[in-house]
C-alpha cells in the first residue's frame, strides 16, 4: 500500500466554524484527510516525517506470517494546502522517501514520490448549536512523478508510472461535552481508480526484471474511516483514527527477450488500520501531532508499524 497513503492532509482550527466556549485548538488527526480552508487566502503548511517498518506478513487468509527481514522506511510528506475561496481550496502533498531492506539492499538516493493534486470545496458549512456537520468533497489526481521503470536498484520503485483519479467525501462535525471539553468526529471515504497505464521496460516498480517490455496499471483502490478527537482543554487534544483500505491487484502485461509473454493480476489485498495520537497546540496556528499508525488486521498485506510526527502551520 502506498503510504503515501497516506496518504493524506490535516485541519486545524482556523478550518472550524467558531467554537463556543474557549474555541478548541487542533492540529487534526494523523490519518483522516479534511477539508478546504475556512478563509480565503489563508495558506496551510504540514510536514510529516514517518519511520515504518513490516513486522510481518498477512496472508490470503488474515493469517500472521513470520518475515525473515521487513521493508524499512523513512519519509518526509509535505502537505501544502491554500484557499483559493471560503470553500475551495488546491492541495499538494509532495513526499521523499528512503527505502531498504536485508538482501534487497537500499535505494540509490532520496526518491521523490508520485504526487497528489487535489482541489477541495466544502459545499455544507457547519452549525455546531444545530448539529449540522460540514461536508466537503476533494477530487484531484495522483501525477507520475515517482521513478518507477529501468530502475538499478528494486528499492528504487517508488511511483507506479499512471495518472490515478482521487476522489473522497469528507464529514466533520464537532460536539460540547461536559467540564468545558470538545469531541470532534470526521468521517471519510476515498475513491482511486487509474485513469492511464504504464509503459514498463525491465526491473520497475511492478515486479518485473531485466528484458521486460509492456505496460502495467495499478488496480482501483480506496479507504473508509472515522477519526475522534477528544479535547482535554484549548491545547492538548487526544486523537484516534480508525481506517479499512482495499486494492484491487495491479495488473501487468508484455513479454521477456526470448519471446516469453505474461499477463498477469497480483491479488487483491486490505487491512485494518488504528492510529492514536496526541495533539498540542501553541496558538491557533501553530500545532504538533505525534503518534503511530499499526495495521491489526487484513490479508495480503505487510503488517506494518509507522511512528510519525507532524507539525502543523496556518499563514
Amino acid at each position: 500500500m502506498c503510504v503515501i497513503f497516506l496518504s493524506i492532509s490535516k485541519v486545524h482550527a482556523s478550518e472550524d466554524a467558531p467554537q463556543p466556549k474557549h474555541e478548541q485548538w487542533y492540529t487534526g488527526s494523523l490519518i483522516s484527510p479534511s477539508g478546504p480552508q475556512f478563509k480565503a487566502g489563508v495558506l496551510g503548511i504540514e510536514p510529516y516525517f514517518t519511520y515504518n517498518q513490516a513486522v510481518d506478513y498477512l496472508g490470503a487468509n488474515g493469517s500472521s506470517m513470520p518475515m525473515a527481514s521487513g521493508q524499512r522506511t523513512v519519509a518526509n510528506s509535505t502537505m501544502v494546502k491554500y484557499g483559493l475561496t471560503d470553500h475551495i481550496s488546491i492541495q499538494i502533498f509532495p513526499a521523499i522517501s528512503y527505502r531498504w531492506k536485508k538482501h534487497e539492499g537500499n535505494t540509490s538516493g532520496l526518491k521523490f514520490g508520485d504526487l497528489p493534486v487535489d482541489v477541495l470545496w466544502r459545499f455544507l458549512d457547519p452549525d455546531p448549536k444545530r448539529y449540522i456537520p460540514s461536508l466537503s468533497l476533494f477530487a484531484g489526481m495522483l501525477m507520475p512523478t515517482g521513478d518507477y521503470t529501468q530502475l538499478g536498484r528494486s528499492q528504487d520503485g517508488a511511483g507506479n508510472g499512471a495518472y490515478v483519479f482521487r476522489t473522497a467525501l469528507v464529514e466533520q462535525s464537532t460536539y460540547e461535552l461536559p467540564d468545558d471539553h470538545t469531541l470532534r468526529l470526521r468521517m471519510w471515504g476515498m475513491f482511486r481508480r487509474a485513469v492511464s497505464s504504464a509503459r514498463l521496460q525491465d526491473m520497475t516498480s511492478y515486479g518485473t526484471t531485466k528484458g521486460f517490455v509492456g505496460r502495467g496499471r495499478p488496480g482501483m483502490s480506496g479507504q473508509t474511516g472515522f477519526s475522534l478527537e477528544f479535547g482535554f482543554n484549548q491545547r492538548l487534544v487526544l486523537a484516534l483514527d480508525v481506517a479499512r483500505d482495499w486494492a484491487n491487484g495491479a495488473r501487468v502485461w508484455g513479454s521477456y527477450r526470448g519471446g516469453r509473454r505474461i499477463d498477469r493480476i497480483s491479488a487483491a489485498s486490505g487491512d485494518w488500520m488504528v492510529a492514536p495520537a496526541l495533539e498540542y497546540s501553541w496558538s491557533p496556528r501553530f500545532g504538533v501531532v505525534a503518534g503511530a499508525s499499526t495495521f491489526f488486521a487484513g490479508h495480503n498485506t505487510n503488517l506494518t508499524v509507522s511512528p510519525q510526527v507532524a507539525v502543523n502551520m496556518i499563514f
